[in-house]
């Protein structure tokens, strides 16, 4: 009997502390009205916004990944800790490395002018490229490719 008690009260502190994320992550945009690094409304991009929680316990809200790529540079020096990125479709946060990356197609990113976009699911995702075409991609691809985005052009003559 005390053993069924135990296992019942875990799973109910687990759910507890699952529904408290979910209400975090859903207030992120009270929180971070504007965008940190360029001042846009989270709220109007909110089917692209992201949160960077590093190490140091500091968490930065931002509009886009262009945007939380900034910030990654900026704080070069402490580590991400987390990285949430809003569901394309229904804007709720999702881990930035377990979502579903489309890259390129048709619908205008944000902050990039080559667009990437984050789902919760593979249905979603391909959903998406049916309709805007682009590439259902990695994580490592897509942050390597905002990476690249970010460092400034030289010209050659």
């Amino acid at each position: 009997m005390k053993l069924k008690y135990g296992a019942i009260c875990v799973i109910a502190l687990a759910l507890i502390i699952i529904a408290a994320a979910v209400v975090v992550a859903g207030n992120d945009i009270d929180e971070f009205r504007s965008c940190n690094y360029c001042g846009m409304d989270r709220k109007a991009y909110g089917y692209s916004r992201m949160i960077v929680a590093y190490d140091t316990g500091s968490q930065v809200g931002v509009c886009s990944l262009h945007c939380a790529v900034t910030g990654m540079e900026e704080h070069k020096g402490s580590a991400v800790k987390s990285l949430l990125v809003a569901d394309r479709t229904s804007r709720t946060m999702i881990d930035a490395e377990k979502a579903f990356w489309v890259m390129g197609g048709s619908k205008r990113g944000v902050m990039t002018q080559n667009p990437k976009w984050a789902f919760a699911t593979k249905d979603a995702a391909q959903s998406f490229v049916r309709s805007y075409g682009g590439t259902i991609t990695s994580w490592d691809a897509v942050l390597l490719a905002a990476r690249e985005d970010s460092m400034p052009r030289t010209n050659h003559r």
